[in-house]
């Protein structure tokens, strides 16, 4: 899989099957439902499932581990078998990072920059690749995110080697959205080519966020276009795969990308 991403951008379909996710709470979070919306995302050209059975959003409600687990492990084995598509499990918690890899995901996602300090060494003893995320925890406007940034990301790949992950298991995430200022959102994203450089993929997900909504002062459901142009900008840069609600879109506005730039070869 992470070899593939360095052939052609990988869509990362996003599967929330939580009632309180910012855009698609309780869409999907029955079973059938589920896999119903998981079908449709393959279909439309979704390479990875990324099932969250809790809601990063800021001021959601905490989740115990076995509701979590409760609302991911049906849905993770029946996308995991035969037929359907690989699975990344959105989680920041050891545990349930390493029943979902039980269950057959192969990529942890985890959004919180190892704030369980054993959620590296349950990717690596599953044999997952593990998103490591820039996340400094708290809000802090006076960071530079430019030097800041491949820091955090220099000291965090020591850790994760320490803790028995192997660095080509490694997936880079700027964390547009998590810990950051409205501009800082932006300086991460404008710093993906030093990400890139590190010579580990690179994952992007900016899909309906917020700060795309207070730069258009569009809602939710209106931020097509702005998710769109900030990931053809990362993809540009050389970034390998896109964490998005809406895989069409993304997958033909990224072939179209791509064409014209073989075109250029």
């Amino acid at each position: 899989m992470l070899a593939e991403a360095r052939r052609r951008t990988l869509i990362m379909g996003i599967l929330n099957v939580t009632p309180d996710s910012f855009s698609d709470g309780g869409k999907h979070d029955g079973f059938e439902e589920a896999l119903t919306h998981t079908s449709l995302m393959v279909s439309e050209g979704a390479d990875i499932v990324d099932v969250g059975g809790e809601s990063t959003r800021p001021g959601a409600t905490p989740v115990s581990e076995e509701d979590e687990l409760a609302r991911i492990l049906p849905v993770v084995k029946a996308i995991a078998s035969p037929a359907r598509r690989a699975v990344s499990i959105d989680t920041y918690k050891a545990s349930v990072a390493k029943a979902a890899c039980d269950a057959g995901a192969v990529i942890v996602n985890d959004v919180t920059g190892m704030s369980d300090p054993g959620i590296a060494a349950a990717a690596a003893e599953a044999g997952a690749a593990y998103v490591l995320t820039y996340h400094r925890g708290e809000k802090d406007a006076d960071i530079n995110v430019a030097r800041d940034m491949p820091a955090f990301f220099e000291d965090a790949i020591k850790r994760c080697e320490a803790d028995g992950l192997a660095r080509e298991h490694i997936i880079l995430d700027p964390g547009v959205g998590f810990a950051k200022t409205y501009e800082q959102n932006f300086a991460a994203l404008a710093g993906v080519d030093e990400l890139v450089a590190m010579d580990l993929p690179v994952l992007i997900g900016v899909s309906r966020k917020s700060f795309i909504g207070k730069l258009y002062g569009a809602e939710t459901d209106e931020r097509l276009t702005g998710s769109l142009a900030a990931a053809l900008d990362s993809v540009r840069r050389g970034a390998h795969m896109l964490r998005v609600h809406d895989v069409a879109a993304h997958r033909q506005a990224v072939k179209m990308w791509e064409t014209i730039a073989n075109a250029a070869h």
